[in-house]
C-alpha cells in the first residue's frame, strides 16, 4: 500500500490537472515498475484511466486503517489522499477504460461509463467519508471529507445502469465486485440479485464465466497481431469467448457473506473440478480456459460441450488470492467482520425514516410580524445568533479550500454547487457554528426563483429526495428563508402558495416527507454536525483568500474577538477589540460577498445601513413608468428606428424614447437594440453623463420585470443578458450520466445538434445558441427546460423508460403545440403563451407531455397596476367517466377556452381576476401552418379546425403518436426484436437512410449502442407522428420473425410498407364513401391524417393496413404451406 502511494504521489501532477479535466491525458496510470516507482508506458500507450482501480486502492486503505493499521504516515499524505477523492467524485459522469483496461468491447480505444467504476467509486467515498487517516492517534487535521452529494450521484447512476454495465456491454463479469465483496456498492437487494442472475444466466459455462458476450481475448479467433478490432468481427467470438474461473471465487465470497451456504458448496466443488496442481501440489487458479483452435466450429454448433485448455497466466494472483480468501471465510478461519472492520456487507439492510427538520426563517422583522398574524412564529436571520446563515454558495467557497497543499501545488477541490445532502448539516467553523441554505434559494442569478411556485416545487423536491438518501448520523435540517419575494402582489401577506406549504410543514407531512419544524436553537442536538477544522486559522496568513477574508469580516462584526495571529504576542487589554459598526467596515463586507457573488447580501448580512446605502440606477422619468402592456408582444416586437443624416441609427435618439415609452416591453426592445448596435457597456446619458450603461439599465428593467411576473418578458431579458442558468451543466451532465443523449435544436440535421458527453457550461450555452439560430426565446427555454428534466430524471426515472435520445427542440414544439390546440389558437399565439407561462407551469405542462397525463389549461386576467394581462396556467384534470385506463404517452386536453369578457365590463372591474375553464371540447386539430418562433410552416399539417362538442376522443391517436415520436418513446423490447429482424435480411431503410445487417455482427441485442444507433436512424425522419408510425411498420416486421421463415428479403424500405398500408387505407375508406376533405393527405409525408388518428387495433386500424402491406412486401419469401392473411 504504502509502494502504490509513492507511485501515485509521484504523479501529483496529473491528480491536480484531472480533478479539472476529467481527460485521459491527465489521469495516473494504471501499472507502475515495482523496483522503482516509475511509470513503465507512456501517457497513451495504454488505458490508464480506470477509476476502479483508484478507487479500490482508497477502499481497501479505508478498511486496513479502520483495522488498526496504519499506512499514512504525514499531512502531505492525508492532502494527498483528500485530493484523489475529488479525482474519483466524479466518477459517475467520467467515461474511463474500465476493469479490463479495453474502454468500448471493440477495443479501439473508446472511454465509455463503466458501472464497475461508478460501484467501486461509491464505495471508496462512503469508507473514507468522516475517517482518521491517522487512526486513534489522528486529530482533525487527519480526518477525509466526501460530500455526500458525489456518493449520492454515483449511487443514483449505478441503480440506472445496472444490470447493464456500460454502452457496448449488455452483462459483465466484474459487476460482481460492486454488488457484492468488496465494494457492497448497491443498497436494493432486489437488483443485487437481477444483475447476479443476468451474469449466471449470460456468461457461465463449465469452467467460469465470460467477461462480457463476444469478448475476443485469448480466442482462437482473435489476431494477436493487433490490438483492436474491426465492428463486424465480434460476431466471430459468439459462443466461444474464454471462460475465467476466478469469477466463481467472488461467488464463493459472495455465498458467505449472504449466509448462501448452498451456494458456496457449489461453486467450491466447481472450481476444485479445473483447477491446477502446481509442483509443490499447491492448487493454482489458471487466468482463463479456452476453446482449443480445431474444435471451434464443433464449440459454435454446441456451446459449452467442448473440452477447454488452460491459458495465459497459471497462477492468476486476483483469481488465486479471492480462492485463498473464500477458503479461508468458508473454513471458519476468518469471519466476515475481519475482512469488512467498516461493515460495508450491511449495505442492504433497510434504514430507518428520515424525519427532516425545517427551519423556517424570516429575512425582516416586517415578514416576522406578517408571518405572526397567519400564526406561524418564526424567527428573523438576527433572532438566530449565534448561529449564523450563510447561502450555500459561500460553503461551495468554503470547500473549495479543502485539501489545499502549497509544498505539493495542490489547490484543493474544483468550485462546485452544493447538493441538498450538503446545505442540512450543520457546520462548526473557527469556533462558530454555520448552517447554509438550500442551493434553489441561492439561485438569484436566473429567474426560477422568481417563481414562488416554484421555489416550493424545488422544496418539496429536495425534501423527498433527502427522505430516500440521507445516511448520516442526526438529521437532516433545511433553513427555509421567507424573503420579500414570497409575498403577494400587496406586499401585506404571504403568497398564498408560500402559506400552504408552510401550513402542510407545520402539520408535519410534506411530498411523502416526515417533518418536524422549530427553532434552529431547537435543532443543534439533533442535527448533524460537521467540524470543518480545515478553515480553522493556520500559521499561514490569509491574507489572498477572499473566503477567509469574507469569514473574518462577518465574524468580527457581531462580536469581540481576538484580534491577535496565533504567532504574535501582546499584552494588555488591547488583545480585545469591539466589533466595528461603521458604514465602511459593512460596504467593504458587501463587496466581498459581491466578489463571492453572493446574491441578496442584505438577508445574510442584516443591516439598516447596509440596506438604505445600496444605489439604484434611475431608467425612466415617464409618468407612466410602471405600466404594463396589456397585449404582450411577441418578443421580437417592431421598433420604429430613427436614422441620422448618414442613415445610421441615431442612438441618442432612441435613448430619448426610452424617456418616454410607455410599456416595459417597448423599453427591453428599445435596450435590445442598444445592446446589438453598441453593445453592453455603452453609457447611454440617461438623466447625466456618462450616465448608466445598457446592462445596467437591462439589469434595472429585469428586476422591475421580475416584480410584475412577466414570464415572457423576464425570459428574453435574461437571454440578452445572458443570464448564466445556474444547474446548466449539472443538468446536462445529470441527463448523459443516466444514458441519455441530448439534442437542442429543432429537427431536422443539422440544425438539430446532439450531446453525447459532458461539456463546460460556456461551450453548451454556444451549442445551445447555435442551435437555436440565435432566436433568444428558443435558447433560453432549451436552458430551462433542460434544468426541469434533470429534476424529473432525479425523482422520477420511470418517466425516462425505454428513451434513449431526449429531443428537447421537438418537446418544445409539442408543448407549443398542445398549448395551440387546447387554446384554439394560431401558431404565434401559442409560442406567446407558452413563452408567457410561469416556470413552475412550465414544468408542470413538460411533466404532463411526458407522463402521458391529462391536463387542463386555465386562462386568467389579471390586472397589473391598472392594466389587463392575460396569463395561461396549467392545471391537472381529474378523468372523471373515462372508459379506458390512461395509457401512458396519451395527452387528452379536456378543456376549451371561451373568453366571453367585455372590453367595457373589464375596464370597470379592473383588477377582478376571471378563470374560464370548459370540458368536453373536441380534440380532432392540428395547429396551424402560420409562421411562428416556435412552430415553423409544415410542422404540423392541417389548419385548426372548430368541431364543436363531437367525440373527445377524436384527435386521440394522432396527439398519441405525436407525443411518442417526440420522446422517442417505442414498445418495450422494441430494440431487441429489430435485431432479430435485421439477422434475417440484409438491412432496413428508413428515409433513404439504412440500418444495415453488418450492426447485428458487431453488436448484441440488448446492447445499449445498438439501441441508440437504431433511435439515430429513426430520428432522421422530422416528423414525430409519421416516425412513430414507421415504428408500428417495424413492429409487423419483427412479427415474421418468429415464424420459420429463413429470410424476409434485401434491403427492406419502411417507408414503402408504410405508404401501401396508406394506400390500402384510403382506398378503402374512399369505397365506404369518405370524403376528400375527411381524407385529406399530409402533404410533407402524403399520409391521410386519418390513418394517423386510427387506433393500432380494430377493423380500420393501423395494424390491420400496415400487417396486409408487410405481406404484400415480403410474398416472396413467406412459406407456402398454411399462411393465409385475415
Amino acid at each position: 500500500m504504502r509502494g502504490l502511494l509513492q507511485c501515485m504521489m509521484r504523479q501529483v501532477d496529473k491528480v491536480e490537472a484531472f480533478k479539472y479535466s476529467q481527460s485521459t491525458k491527465d489521469c495516473l496510470h494504471a501499472k507502475y515498475n515495482t523496483r522503482t516507482c516509475a511509470t513503465v508506458v507512456g501517457d497513451h500507450e495504454w488505458g490508464h484511466l480506470q477509476m476502479d482501480a483508484t478507487s479500490l486502492y482508497l477502499l481497501m486503505l479505508a478498511q486496513m486503517t479502520a483495522s488498526g493499521l496504519h499506512i499514512i504516515h504525514s499531512l502531505d499524505e492525508v492532502n494527498f489522499i483528500q485530493n484523489l477523492v475529488f479525482y474519483i467524485e466524479a466518477a459517475y459522469k467520467t467515461a474511463d477504460f474500465g476493469i479490463w483496461e479495453r474502454g468500448d468491447k471493440t477495443n479501439q480505444g473508446i472511454t465509455e461509463l463503466n458501472a464497475s467504476s461508478i460501484g467501486m467509486a461509491k464505495a471508496a467515498l462512503e469508507a473514507l467519508d468522516e475517517l482518521d487517516l491517522f487512526g486513534a492517534k489522528g486529530g482533525p487535521q487527519s480526518v477525509i471529507r466526501v460530500l455526500s452529494d458525489e456518493v449520492q450521484h454515483c449511487q443514483s447512476i449505478l441503480h440506472s445502469m445496472l444490470p447493464r454495465a456500460s454502452t457496448s456491454k449488455e452483462v459483465d463479469a466484474s459487476v460482481l465486485s460492486v454488488i457484492s465483496y468488496p465494494a457492497f456498492a448497491v443498497e436494493d437487494s432486489e437488483l443485487v440479485e437481477i444483475t447476479k442472475q443476468e451474469i449466471i444466466t449470460k456468461l457461465q459455462g463449465r469452467y467460469g464465466c465470460c467477461r462480457f458476450l463476444r469478448d475476443g481475448y485469448r480466442t482462437p479467433k482473435e489476431d494477436p497481431s493487433r490490438l483492436y478490432y474491426e465492428p463486424a468481427e465480434l460476431k466471430l467470438f459468439e459462443n466461444i469467448e474464454c471462460e475465467w474461473p476466478l469469477f466463481w471465487a467472488y461467488l464463493i465470497i459472495d455465498g458467505i457473506f449472504s449466509g448462501n451456504m448452498e451456494q458456496v458448496q457449489e461453486y467450491r466443488e466447481a472450481l476444485e473440478g479445473i483447477l491446477i496442481k502446481g509442483k509443490s501440489g499447491v492448487r493454482l487458479v489458471p487466468e482463463l480456459y479456452s476453446v482449443p483452435p480445431d474444435k471451434v466450429d464443433e464449440e459454435y454448433r454446441n456451446p459449452h460441450t467442448v473440452d477447454r485448455i488452460p491459458m495465459g497466466k497459471l497462477p492468476l494472483m486476483w483469481g488465486q488470492s479471492l480462492y485463498i480468501l473464500g477458503c479461508l471465510m468458508a473454513e471458519g478461519f476468518l469471519a466476515p467482520g475481519e475482512i469488512d472492520p467498516l461493515n460495508r456487507r450491511f449495505a442492504t439492510v433497510p434504514k430507518p425514516d428520515v424525519v427532516v427538520q425545517v427551519c423556517i426563517l424570516a429575512e425582516t422583522e416586517q415578514i416576522k410580524a406578517i408571518l405572526r398574524k397567519e400564526d406561524i412564529d418564526v424567527e428573523t436571520v438576527e433572532d438566530v445568533y449565534p448561529i449564523r446563515v450563510q447561502p450555500a454558495r459561500i460553503l461551495s467557497h468554503i470547500y473549495a479550500r479543502l485539501g489545499r497543499n502549497k509544498q505539493m501545488c495542490l489547490t484543493g477541490r474544483p468550485y462546485r454547487h452544493m447538493g441538498v445532502l450538503g446545505t442540512s448539516k450543520l457546520y462548526d467553523i473557527r469556533k462558530n457554528i454555520f448552517t447554509f441554505t438550500p442551493q434553489f434559494i441561492d439561485q438569484q442569478q436566473f429567474y426560477l426563483a422568481l417563481d414562488n411556485k416554484m421555489i416550493v416545487e424545488m422544496l418539496r423536491t429536495d425534501l423527498s429526495y433527502l427522505c430516500s438518501r440521507w445516511r448520516m448520523t442526526g438529521r437532516p435540517t433545511i433553513v427555509f428563508p421567507i424573503s420579500r419575494t414570497m409575498l403577494d402582489e400587496t406586499g401585506s401577506s404571504l403568497h398564498p402558495t408560500v402559506l400552504s406549504t408552510l401550513r402542510k410543514l407545520q402539520d408535519g407531512y410534506l411530498s411523502g416527507a416526515r417533518i418536524q419544524t422549530g427553532k434552529l436553537s431547537e435543532f443543534l442536538t439533533t442535527s448533524c454536525r460537521t467540524h470543518l477544522s480545515f478553515m480553522d486559522p493556520g500559521p499561514e496568513a490569509d491574507s489572498c483568500d477572499e473566503v477567509a477574508q469574507y469569514l473574518d469580516h462577518l465574524l468580527q462584526r457581531t462580536v469581540p474577538q481576538s484580534n491577535l495571529p496565533p504567532t504574535a504576542q501582546r499584552g494588555g487589554l488591547s488583545r480585545f477589540r469591539a466589533a466595528v459598526h461603521t458604514t465602511r467596515d459593512l460596504m467593504s463586507l458587501a463587496s466581498k460577498a459581491k466578489d463571492l457573488h453572493v446574491q441578496n447580501v442584505g438577508m445574510y448580512v442584516p443591516s439598516k445601513v447596509f440596506q438604505t446605502s445600496q444605489q439604484s440606477v434611475k431608467l425612466l422619468s415617464s409618468p407612466h413608468q410602471y405600466d404594463v402592456d396589456c397585449k404582450s408582444h411577441a418578443p421580437y416586437a417592431e421598433v420604429n428606428l430613427p436614422h441620422d443624416e448618414d442613415g445610421n441609427v441615431d442612438c441618442k435618439a432612441l435613448v430619448d424614447q426610452l424617456r418616454i415609452c410607455p410599456t416595459l416591453q417597448e423599453q427591453a426592445d428599445i435596450l435590445y437594440m442598444l445592446h446589438i448596435l453598441k453593445g453592453p457597456e455603452w453609457h447611454t446619458g440617461l438623466d447625466s453623463e456618462p450616465g448608466p450603461t445598457v446592462k445596467e439599465l437591462l439589469a434595472e428593467l429585469y428586476v422591475r420585470v421580475g416584480d410584475t411576473r412577466q414570464w415572457a418578458l423576464i425570459r428574453y431579458i435574461s437571454g440578452i443578458l445572458k443570464k448564466k442558468v445556474e444547474a446548466l451543466d449539472e443538468a446536462c451532465t445529470d441527463l448523459l450520466s443516466h444514458q441519455k443523449h441530448l439534442t437542442v435544436g429543432l429537427p431536422p440535421e443539422p440544425r438539430e445538434k446532439t450531446i453525447s458527453a459532458p461539456i463546460p457550461y460556456e461551450e453548451l450555452v454556444r451549442l445551445i445558441d447555435e442551435a437555436s439560430e440565435k432566436n433568444l426565446s428558443v435558447s433560453i427555454l432549451t436552458q430551462e427546460i433542460m434544468v426541469y428534466l434533470a429534476m424529473y430524471m432525479r425523482t422520477q426515472p420511470a418517466l425516462f423508460a425505454e428513451m434513449f435520445r431526449i429531443r428537447i427542440g421537438l418537446i418544445i414544439q409539442v408543448m407549443a403545440t398542445e398549448l395551440a390546440l387546447s387554446l384554439h389558437c394560431s401558431a404565434g399565439e401559442a409560442t406567446e403563451n407558452l413563452m408567457n407561462l410561469s416556470p413552475s407551469d412550465m414544468k408542470s405542462l413538460l411533466y404532463h407531455i411526458l407522463s402521458g397525463k391529462e391536463f387542463g389549461v386555465e386562462r386568467s386576467v389579471r390586472s397589473v397596476d391598472s392594466s389587463l394581462t392575460t396569463a395561461v396556467s396549467i392545471c391537472e384534470v381529474e378523468a372523471v367517466g373515462a372508459t379506458k385506463p390512461e395509457r401512458a404517452g396519451i395527452v387528452r386536453l379536456k378543456s376549451e377556452i371561451k373568453q366571453q369578457l367585455d372590453k367595457h365590463r373589464q375596464s370597470l372591474t379592473g383588477s377582478k381576476s376571471l378563470s374560464l375553464q370548459s370540458r368536453n371540447t373536441d380534440l380532432k386539430s392540428s395547429l396551424s401552418a402560420g409562421p411562428s418562433e416556435l412552430l415553423g410552416k409544415g410542422s404540423f399539417s392541417r389548419m385548426l379546425e372548430d368541431q364543436g362538442n363531437k367525440d373527445s376522443r377524436q384527435g386521440q391517436w394522432q396527439r398519441r403518436r405525436r407525443l411518442d415520436g417526440a420522446l422517442n418513446r417505442v414498445p418495450v423490447g422494441f430494440y431487441q426484436k429489430v435485431w432479430k429482424v435485421l439477422q434475417k435480411c440484409h438491412g432496413l431503410s428508413v428515409e433513404g437512410f439504412v440500418l444495415p445487417s453488418s450492426t447485428t455482427k458487431e453488436m448484441t441485442p440488448g446492447e445499449m449502442k445498438f439501441a441508440v444507433h437504431v433511435e439515430s436512424v429513426l430520428n432522421r425522419v422530422p416528423q414525430p407522428e409519421y416516425r412513430q408510425l414507421l415504428v408500428e411498420a417495424i413492429l409487423v416486421l419483427t412479427m415474421l420473425v418468429d415464424m420459420e421463415v429463413h429470410t424476409i428479403g434485401g434491403i427492406i424500405a419502411v417507408e414503402k410498407i408504410l405508404h401501401t398500408a396508406n394506400d390500402l387505407f384510403y382506398e378503402e375508406q374512399k369505397a365506404l364513401g369518405a370524403d376528400d376533405h375527411m381524407l385529406e393527405r399530409d402533404p410533407t409525408t402524403g399520409i391521410c391524417s386519418l390513418l394517423y388518428d386510427s387506433a393500432p387495433s380494430g377493423r380500420f386500424g393501423t395494424m390491420t393496413y400496415l400487417s396486409k402491406s408487410v405481406a404484400m412486401y415480403v410474398y416472396d419469401f413467406l412459406p407456402t404451406d398454411g399462411c393465409s392473411m385475415q
